[in-house]
């Protein structure tokens, strides 16, 4: 085995502090996937895919713009695989997610705060067509919900074959489109969480704290006919689940899945009795320099 052999597989667990008897509440653990997200899944997808059609080489460059987990995942894989990995990130982001990247290997370009997830996009695009290198364009390629089809989503079926309904937040919104669109054949509800501040429930771009989702494009892959529900979840309720989860079941989770976990809490309050799979993308080990348990002054 290498390290890439690593990807995927990881741990499903019940909530016990939150399941009930009639509804019972699981989570997939992504922190432990060697680069300590899902984005791992989409890493080594990307680079894979691209190398089986020739658009990136081994020895060659690609650039991509991530917030942090995309980046470590690219990054990862690219050791494998002797591959430059270039990334444009904002400023603002967690600094334990850059250091990662660095120690990769990766070369970061920091983006202006202001300009968002929109400015490093259009800033690695335009090192794309300067350079040359492969823009894995994580946002608008089919290639990244494939990533989740044929894994994720598998692993979810084999785990659990009860499951009634699938809980995940939406960053590129990839890990969401490519599970549900395989689960909704198997009669599996899917619902998407993302803060306040995202648009896919047609509310307003803005600013938020919680790390890791929000959409402030529709993305291209994402059809609406796999969304039975949107949750927008605040970001002080996200971190209020931080600080929980590690309270009540051990576990050190990032505010995505805080707020992926408020998103399974409402489906359960509104159904009688089912499971509901909501998926945890990373660890609170990549924000401490954030104080994730220290969130609103506790």
């Amino acid at each position: 085995m290498n390290t890439i052999d690593l990807i995927g597989n990881t741990p499903l667990v019940q909530l016990q502090h939150y399941s009930t008897e009639k509804v019972r509440i699981f989570a997939k653990l992504e922190m432990h996937n060697p680069g300590g997200s899902v984005k791992d899944r989409l890493g080594k997808h990307l680079i894979e895919r691209a190398l089986e059609k020739g658009t990136l080489k081994r020895g060659g460059q690609l650039v991509e713009a991530t917030a942090g987990n995309t980046g470590i995942g690219l990054a990862l894989v690219a050791t494998q695989y002797d591959i430059q990995c270039v990334i444009f990130a904002p400023e603002g982001f967690s600094e334990e997610k850059i250091a990662i990247m660095h120690a990769l290997g990766a070369t970061i370009h920091r983006t202006p705060k202001t300009e968002g997830m929109l400015g490093a996009r259009r800033a690695a695009e335009d090192y794309a067509m300067s350079t040359g290198a492969f823009y894995t364009n994580q946002f608008e390629t089919e290639d990244n919900p494939g990533a989740y089809k044929e894994t994720l989503a598998q692993e979810l079926l084999q785990e659990l074959p009860t499951i009634n309904y699938f809980v995940a937040g939406a960053g590129s919104g990839g890990t969401f489109s490519g599970v549900s669109e395989v689960l909704q054949a198997h009669d599996v509800k899917s619902v998407v969480v993302e803060p306040t501040g995202s648009i896919l429930s047609g509310g307003e771009k803005g600013t938020h704290d919680t790390e890791g989702i929000g959409v402030e494009v529709w993305p291209p892959f994402l059809d609406k006919q796999w969304i039975e529900r949107v949750e927008v979840v605040p970001d002080d309720v996200a971190f209020r689940h931080v600080r929980e989860l590690a309270k009540y079941e051990g576990l050190l989770v990032g505010s995505s899945s805080g707020a992926a976990l408020e998103g399974a809490l409402r489906v359960a309050e509104r159904i009688e009795h089912g499971d509901i799979v909501v998926v945890f993308p990373d660890g609170s080990d990549r924000y401490m320099s954030k104080q994730i348990f220290q969130y609103g002054g506790f």
